[in-house]
């Protein structure tokens, strides 16, 4: 029978139903698993950032957090083959007429094996030297069969400008040369699923997005996104690109925290059909909710439309029009010298209050304390 240390969870025929559930002991959620006849009882938080072990599922003996993926013994709380110095508390079960119970203190303590914090966690400082160019290219292409590409093309007038007349350092990235993983959804499950450094980048060292944030948040000053118009939108590999730079912009949303300061961001847009003022706007958008600025005219682009599929034409026009290219040109330069403003006098933390769409925590505020409602007065 329960008693003050052992505390019943429930009816055994019923959680055995159950390969894995969360269970409350007492005010302590466990995550109860039933394998080989067997119960197991560990705490349901674990140790990377509290994912609900009990919602994850069991993988042998081991459950998998449904958040990153950690791993622990479903009855003995350690972590998985090498990394068993990371280890959640478990608790002793017994079964006794037909009930499950649990013991409320913990046999184990919990462990956590030190872990290097990753290298993009540190925190975000401008060096002293020149302004700082990144280039990304989000054009998507044959790898191995080259072709021409319009916006390819304007990126690099731009990008030699900013080399030679405006005296910048440049780093070019393009996106179809690097292999990282889509966007997993941490976020979907739980705000605080979606961590900095994006967890995808912390557990795959495979993962390649890192060029682009190590580019974003600890490199430039000046941010130029290339990309041709796909049925009406930015390319495939630029949406693929900002679902993973969500974690950047949750930081600012959840944790207060500004990764990006006195940064500039411009746009280059080409296609052979229109919708131009579509796709800048949702990229004006997405930057500036991560906390960039933009210059005068903060992009250009280019377009025959609607009716124009004769694509060889469009590639010609762009290749042979001096004002697009001069435009670039342009572009890069008032990109330049914006970021030289901003690093010289510097807009200060007022400038990264945060406000409108994502100003939640007015409402909040408001929620906690509405006003008073005039038909009681």
């Amino acid at each position: 029978m329960a008693t003050e240390d052992w505390i019943d969870v429930g009816a055994s025929d019923v959680l055995a139903q159950k390969a894995l559930q969360a269970v409350r002991v007492g005010r302590t959620r466990i995550a109860l698993s039933f394998k080989d006849g067997r119960f197991g009882a560990i705490s349901n938080n674990c140790n990377h950032v509290g994912g609900p072990l009990g919602d994850g599922r069991l993988d042998g003996d081991y459950i998998v957090c449904p958040w990153h993926y950690w791993k622990f013994h479903c009855r003995t709380g350690v972590g998985e083959p090498g990394y068993e110095q990371d280890q959640v508390p478990a608790h002793d079960v017994r079964v006794e007429n037909g009930r499950v119970l649990v013991r409320r203190e913990s046999s184990s303590k919990r462990q956590r094996s030190p872990h290097e914090p990753h290298p993009l966690a540190r925190t975000p400082t401008r060096e002293p030297g020149p302004i700082r160019v990144l280039g990304i290219s989000t054009t998507v292409m044959t790898p191995d069969q080259p072709r021409y590409s319009t916006s390819d093309h304007l990126l690099q007038s731009a990008m030699g400008a900013a080399a030679d007349e405006s005296a910048c350092e440049t780093r070019l990235v393009r996106l179809r040369d690097l292999a990282f993983r889509a966007c997993e959804g941490f976020y979907s499950k739980s705000a605080r699923a979606c961590t900095w450094p994006c967890s995808i980048t912390q557990m795959d060292p495979a993962d390649q997005m890192e060029r682009v944030y190590e580019g974003i948040v600890h490199w430039a000053d000046v941010i130029l996104v290339a990309t041709p118009i796909r049925w009406g939108n930015a390319s495939s590999l630029y949406y693929k690109m900002v679902e993973r730079m969500n974690c950047i912009q949750n930081q600012e949303t959840l944790a207060g925290k500004h990764l990006l300061r006195n940064k500039v961001a411009a746009f280059i847009i080409t296609g052979g059909q229109d919708n131009v003022q579509a796709v800048a706007g949702q990229m004006l958008a997405f930057f500036a909710e991560i906390g960039c600025q933009f210059p005068s005219f903060p992009f250009i682009a280019h377009s025959r439309g609607w009716s124009a599929e004769d694509m060889e034409n469009n590639e010609r026009y762009v290749q042979n029009s001096t004002s697009l290219h001069e435009g670039a040109v342009a572009l890069a330069r008032r990109s330049a010298d914006l970021a030289r403003v901003m690093i010289k006098d510097n807009l200060g933390d007022n400038a990264l209050t945060r406000g409108g769409r994502k100003g939640y925590r007015f409402d909040e505020l408001q929620n906690a304390n509405p006003a008073p409602d005039p038909s009681s007065r």
